[in-house]
């Protein structure tokens, strides 16, 4: 199992399909289009903030839990950084301690219970995607989700800078599994073909130094990558 990580606007849901669409496995995606909490969270964080986490707490457990049932799927969300996200805005004022100690008891417990839920005890990769502010707010804007545009609230750019700090410490403390970390500025897996194939290479690659591919299954993506246009 493969979860992905990264900054709003990083990428991750559409490596997550790239990389599902490699490997012949099921993409998991983070439900966001039918989420009624995060607008409202845009509008008012300091009201929203906390059932948000919640909301996206209990919806990518629930992911995971699925995910971890199966040996080949790809998440783009982990739960992993979740509480990065609340801790985050927890800092800025936007949780009180009484909701941050709700938060992490459940979470903790969550956590505890998972590899009895999924019959796993952790993921088997984590692919990380880093981009500066200036390629997330590319994608944002291209991406269209009006509550989060910075034309519309230009304090959520500072919001977004923040976020990206946060994600440096986050990414060199986790020690769930194995990791590896994709440069979203120079590498655009998307629209460039041949940045496509380098990013899917470095992953495959460390499937196999972890002994997650086997080297004739290694050997089948490469001609599957020198074919792939």
């Amino acid at each position: 199992m493969i979860i992905m990580s990264g900054s709003i606007g990083a990428g991750k849901s559409e490596l997550t399909k790239i990389v599902a669409d490699h490997l012949g496995t099921v993409p998991f995606y983070e439900p966001v289009e039918e989420n009624p909490i995060l607008p409202l969270f845009y509008k008012d964080p300091n009201r929203y903030a906390f059932l948000l986490q919640i909301y996206f707490l209990n919806k990518r457990f629930k992911s995971i839990k699925q995910a971890m049932q199966d040996d080949n799927n790809v998440l783009d969300r982990s739960i992993y950084e979740d509480s990065l996200f609340f801790h985050m805005n927890a800092e800025m004022g936007r949780a009180n301690m009484q909701e941050v100690q709700v938060y992490d008891d459940l979470f903790k417990n969550m956590m505890e219970e998972l590899p009895y839920a999924a019959h796993k005890k952790a993921p088997d990769l984590l692919i990380h995607i880093e981009v500066s502010i200036d390629t997330m707010l590319d994608h944002i804007s291209k991406r269209g989700r009006s509550y989060e545009q910075v034309d519309q609230d230009p304090s959520l750019i500072a919001y977004y800078q923040n976020l990206i700090d946060h994600y440096i410490p986050w990414y060199e403390a986790y020690d769930v599994s194995p990791k590896i970390k994709i440069d979203g500025d120079s590498a655009d897996f998307v629209n460039d073909i041949e940045d496509r194939k380098k990013v899917l290479k470095q992953i495959d690659d460390k499937l196999r130094e972890i002994g997650k591919l086997t080297q004739s299954d290694y050997d089948e993506l490469m001609i599957k990558l020198d074919n792939l246009k």
